[in-house]
């Protein structure tokens, strides 16, 4: 089952928020929310590792865009009166 690709977006967002907040001040509170956050980030994607996740979340973002553009491209065109 995939996920919603807002669910997806958030994780992401949150995964990056957590990362650049890690990386700038490392603490014990930022360690465990970055790993909360991937643990997340792999659950969602089923990613074994989060480099895995990442890369299938960038996959899955894909799909999504492609399924937008083939839904757009198959709706009839409305002549303007």
């Amino acid at each position: 089952m995939l996920p919603a690709e807002k669910e997806l977006r958030a994780a992401l967002a949150r995964f990056a928020e957590v990362r650049i907040e890690h990386d700038v001040r490392p603490t014990g509170r930022t360690s465990l929310a970055l790993e909360d956050a991937e643990r997340a980030l792999r659950a969602l994607t089923g990613g074994g590792s989060t480099e895995d996740a990442l890369c299938a979340a960038d996959a899955l973002l894909e799909r999504f865009r492609a399924d937008r553009e083939a839904a757009f491209a198959r709706r009839p065109e409305t002549l303007a009166a």
